[in-house]
């Protein structure tokens, strides 16, 4: 026989208890000082997103352009003209050249997409495994990888612009007066080779957090589970696979869902493109998504289809992320 622990509760009491009871009210009296502290940082978050936001859907709606830029948001109001303009002609794969634009940078940041967020984490991943061994000069070696990460996007186009000339850049000179790989000195920023002079640097920008985020998680790998592995006669592929995968797989996942918002949705890219080919007015491969709304917005002033077809970016976006939050929640966590 088991004896059961009653409690006596004043009447209330249990109704008092009841976390369904406590609304928001009672939770700003009872932690006021926290709220207070947050309130801050609340109003930035309020005047530099949701506002912004909102008032972009709400342009999204209107006719504004350069006739009617004076009107502002009095400008006519147009309804879904441009959302069913914009995805009518994504979807059937005809229109006029604002959607061609689209369609080709679409295209393009999918390519882009591949081969910046593979290279990060391929050249993010072996750098983690040799920073994590212990060798001398280690600290030094993991301050230095930060370098390209720190440095701004937009510095990062700069930079890497000397690199590509075709004349006395250090790519052609490696290439062309050092190894004598190609036959004469490559114009990097033309054409296809415009691809792979963006998608590089965006890979050297990119590869130093990887790197740190998945070098943190080696930290954490109990040196124990390496040594009974290797008492049980496991390779050095079988100790990676079985023991160091399981406890990278979440930050992989994190970094890979941060990594293509911002490689795919963000102004990084853009920064890069714009800074290395001195403009906006960029080639057929390496049109992006952010690049063609920008000129789409401001360039051709077409400022309500820019902020229609920016709003249907940033739903994508957060579908995305949704989508991915659902497909590997269980990944995020560590075996």
């Amino acid at each position: 026989m088991t004896i059961k622990e009653h409690t006596v509760t004043t009447p209330g009491q249990g109704k008092k208890n009841n976390p369904k009871r406590r609304g928001l009210l009672y939770q700003m009296r009872k932690y006021k000082i926290a709220y207070a502290f947050i309130a801050p940082a609340v109003l930035v978050m309020l005047l530099v997103h949701l506002i912004p936001s909102a008032q972009a859907i709400y342009m999204s709606f209107l006719d504004l352009n350069t006739s009617t830029l004076l009107q502002y948001l009095r400008a006519p109001f147009v309804g879904l003209q441009h959302y069913q303009h914009i995805l009518k002609g994504l979807i059937s794969g005809e229109g006029d050249s604002l959607i061609r634009n689209l369609t080709q940078a679409i295209k393009n940041s999918f390519i882009f997409l591949f081969w910046v967020q593979g290279g990060t984490l391929v050249f993010g991943l072996i750098l983690a495994l040799l920073l994590n061994r212990d060798f001398r000069g280690r600290g030094l070696a993991r301050t230095l990888v930060l370098l390209p990460w720190v440095v701004p996007t937009f510095v990062v186009g700069i930079i890497w612009q000397f690199i590509w000339l075709q004349k006395g850049g250090l790519a052609n000179r490696i290439l062309f007066n050092w190894l004598h790989v190609v036959d004469k000195p490559v114009s990097w920023l033309l054409l296809k080779n415009a691809r792979t002079a963006l998608i590089i640097p965006a890979i050297w920008s990119g590869v130093p957090f990887m790197t740190v985020m998945l070098l943190s998680a080696l930290q954490v790998v109990p040196d124990d589970l390496y040594e009974a592995a290797s008492m049980d006669g496991a390779t050095s592929w079988q100790k990676f696979r079985h023991i160091t995968l399981p406890f990278l797989k979440p930050v992989i996942v994190i970094n890979m869902m941060f990594g293509i918002v911002f490689n795919f949705f963000g102004f990084g890219p853009y920064n890069i493109a714009v800074s290395l080919f001195s403009s906006d007015k960029l080639g057929r491969f390496v049109n992006l998504l952010t690049i063609a709304i920008v000129q789409q917005t401001f360039n051709n002033q077409l400022y309500g289809y820019g902020a229609a077809a920016s709003v249907l970016m940033m739903v994508v976006a957060l579908i995305f992320v949704g989508i991915w939050y659902r497909l590997f929640r269980s990944s995020m966590v560590s075996e």
